[in-house]
This record gives C-alpha cells, sequence and structure tokens, in this order.
C-alpha cells in the first residue's frame, strides 16, 4: 500500500484538475482586484499613497521583504509594474505560458502588498501564500492555452531568453538594492536570486532534453522529479487552508465573542462591513440567524480537518462553506477574502464534479458561439469515383489493408 502511493506520488502529476482550478480561481481574483481598484491605484501603492515610498523603504530594510517599486521612484515605473500585474493575472488566468507568467505573478504580487503592507487583509494573505505556492505547481496541464498549444515553437525558448537577460541586468544593477541576495538573514537564509535562476535554469534544461533527447532517461528523471515537486506544492496548499480552517475554528472556541453573537453582531453595524445596510439591519435583528451563523461558521471550521478521513462528509462539507464565504461576500462586502477561500478550497474538490462543471461551462460557451469552445468540423469522407483504383466496387479483400492497431503508445508530448 505504503509502494503504490510513493509511486503515485513519486511517478504522476496528481491533482491536475485541482491545481488548474486553484491557477484560474487566484488569477481570476487578483486580476478582478486590480481592474477594481484601478482609479484608486496610485493612492493605495503608488506615488500618492499615505504611506509614502520613504516609510516604505524603511519596513523594508528591517522585513526584507521583495518588492520591485522601490527600484525606481515615479509614476512611470509603477504604472509599468501595475500593469504588468494586469497582464500577469491575466495570463495565469488562462494559463498562457505558465511557467513565466506564474513568476510574473508571484513578483507582482508581492511587489503590490510588500509597498503597502497596511492594506492587507486576509485574503490578500491568502493570495500572497498561493502565488508562492503555485510558481511550484503544474497548474496548466488541463484547462489553459498551454494545453491547447500543438507543440513548443521558438516563442517559449525567445521568452527564457528574455526573461534571462532582464534577470541579469536586475541581479547586477545597483537599483535592486536587497532584493535579489543570494543570502537571507532570517530562516531558511536563502534570498530570492537563487529560486529565480533556479526555475531559469531548470526551464532551459527542460526544453534542451526535449529537443535533443526527448525519450531519453535524463528528460524521465526530470519530468519525475517535476511531478513530485508538483505534488509537494499541493500538499502544502492543502495543509494550508486546513491549517486556516482549524486556526480560525479553535481561536474562536477560546474567546466569549462567537459565544455570544458579538462577533458577528457589532460588524453588521459598521459601515465598512454593511454595504447593503438592509439586509444587515435584518439579519442582525433577528436572533435565530446571528445563533445559526455564529455556531455554525466554529463548528464548522474546528470539524474540517476530521472530515478529510470521509470523502462525502468532506464534500458536503466544502458545499456548504464555499456558500458561507459566498455569503460574506455579498453580506459583509469582503469579495476578496470571500473568493480567495473559495478559490483555495477548489484543492478539495474531486475530479468528477470539476470535470462535470467544466463540461458545463463548455456547453454554454458552445450555446452562445464563443469560438474557442465549438468542436472542431470534421470533414466527410471523400468518396472515390466509380472504376478508380480506390473505388468499392474494385476493392479486393486480400488487397485491402489491415486495420490500424488499437492502444498503440502515443507519444511523447
Amino acid at each position: 500500500m505504503l509502494a503504490r502511493l510513493f509511486a503515485a506520488f513519486t511517478g504522476r502529476t496528481l491533482g491536475r484538475y485541482q491545481a488548474a482550478a486553484v491557477r484560474i480561481g487566484f488569477g481570476l481574483v487578483w486580476l478582478a482586484y486590480l481592474v477594481r481598484e484601478w482609479p484608486n491605484r496610485r493612492m493605495l501603492y503608488g506615488d500618492t499613497s499615505p504611506w509614502s515610498l520613504g516609510l516604505a523603504e524603511r519596513l523594508l530594510a528591517d522585513n526584507g521583504a521583495l518588492t520591485v517599486l522601490p527600484w525606481f521612484g515615479g509614476r512611470l515605473w509603477f504604472e509599468l509594474v501595475y500593469h504588468l500585474a494586469v497582464l500577469s493575472a491575466a495570463a495565469l488566468l488562462l494559463g498562457w505560458r505558465t511557467r513565466a507568467s506564474s513568476v510574473l505573478f508571484l513578483v507582482t504580487v508581492l511587489s503590490l502588498q510588500n509597498r503597502n503592507v497596511f492594506l492587507g487583509d486576509g485574503g490578500d494573505n491568502v493570495v500572497h501564500l498561493m502565488a508562492v505556492y503555485l510558481v511550484f505547481t503544474r497548474c496548466a496541464e488541463v484547462w489553459s492555452l498551454d494545453a491547447r498549444r500543438p507543440a513548443a515553437g521558438r516563442g517559449g525558448v525567445l521568452l527564457w531568453a528574455v526573461l534571462g537577460g532582464l534577470l541579469l541586468v536586475c541581479q547586477l544593477g545597483d537599483f535592486s538594492g536587497e532584493s535579489l541576495t543570494w543570502t537571507a538573514a532570517a530562516f531558511p537564509y536563502v534570498g530570492w536570486a537563487p529560486m529565480f535562476w533556479g526555475l531559469w535554469a531548470v526551464a532551459g534544461i527542460w526544453w534542451l532534453l526535449g529537443r535533443l533527447r526527448p525519450d531519453g532517461e535524463p528528460r524521465a528523471v526530470l519530468d519525475a522529479l517535476a511531478a513530485m515537486v508538483h505534488n509537494c506544492a499541493m500538499l502544502v496548499i492543502a495543509a494550508e487552508v486546513v491549517l486556516i480552517y482549524a486556526t480560525a475554528g479553535w481561536y474562536k472556541v477560546q474567546g466569549s465573542r462567537w459565544q455570544d453573537g458579538t462577533a458577528l453582531y457589532y460588524p453588521l453595524h459598521l459601515d465598512y462591513f454593511t454595504p447593503w445596510p438592509g439586509l444587515s439591519g435584518l439579519v442582525a435583528s433577528a436572533l435565530l440567524p446571528v445563533f445559526l451563523i455564529s455556531y455554525g461558521t466554529v463548528v464548522l471550521q474546528v470539524a474540517f480537518p476530521f472530515t478529510l478521513v470521509s470523502r462525502r462528509v468532506k464534500n458536503a462539507l466544502l458545499v456548504v462553506m464555499m456558500a458561507e464565504h459566498l455569503g460574506i461576500a455579498v453580506l459583509l462586502g469582503l469579495p476578496v477574502f470571500s473568493l480567495a477561500m473559495v478559490a483555495a478550497d477548489a484543492v478539495f474538490l474531486p475530479t468528477g464534479a470539476l470535470r462535470w462543471f467544466a463540461a458545463r461551462v463548455a456547453g454554454v460557451g458552445r450555446w452562445i458561439g464563443l469560438p474557442g469552445l465549438r468542436p472542431p468540423a470534421v470533414p466527410p469522407p471523400a468518396v472515390p469515383p466509380p472504376g478508380s483504383p480506390a473505388s468499392p466496387l474494385k476493392a479486393s479483400p486480400a488487397l485491402d489493408p489491415p486495420p490500424p492497431a488499437v492502444g498503440g503508445a502515443a507519444p511523447l508530448s
């Protein structure tokens, strides 16, 4: 049993659909946030922010967080980074050049969030963590433009060379400061430079082995290592979600706010958490909804880690928790936090449910006429004219070619 589990963990990519769902979810969440805050971008992260660049640099000198915004002061550099964040989020959402777009997604997420850490909430922290984990996953094997691309062309090599050149300029330039160091003062004592250069080198080795020895043992070993790294990253994502719910539930149990219902009652009377004052007042005025939501939230969060041993109970609980997060997004006006948790919960969704949902979405897309979701047209079989050598009127069973073999080995992609 353990041998089979170890062979599956190290030999093939697990959770491909779950990884794609997490990628699409977080790409959509961050893209929607950037588009929504586009009119306020300069006040939040730019040159007109109350948290000035000088104050941010003093804080960055203490915590060593990664951000590229202090490299060049001024509005032009900020606008470039912000709109690069929009493009990288869209590329990650669509699964276009995902190995590169996931790294750019990571850099832009950290750059904006670390520029002004006082703007973040629980949802931003989840996006922050998942941006790191997604870099190490094979999240574009399904439901992506990369999966629809028939073969690797020169575009990927050109993109790899351009990114390598930009990384070299940033590494050697004085403007990067302490952002791209090889070592760090705190655990694990490794800076960002080894990670970025390692990812760049692995991508180059992968392409080189695919060109020279696509069926060789080095490529197979590298593929197995990549599968193992992906599986480890998916395991870390699952553990992170469990840890979020477990700690939130047990902290709620220790206090009295959730026992007497004030943890929900008070936010429903604050202007910041009441986008719909009438709806919030209606919920807060009734004792039963406040009681059910308060105690139900604590019970669900505490019980979630223990439900993973039962697939049916876990799936039922996931539906309830996702519905609760959507309710929080509407009732309390926290869309980023709620949608980020829904995207993180997708790591536990069953593959059958994800494929069923994708089939329904594809069906709707074909119905409204989206070009990428139409089934390919099959041309009618050509009928040779009578009297030709290929005509069925002159075909001989002894001269007909045998039927093609079924179940042949497919070439490696």
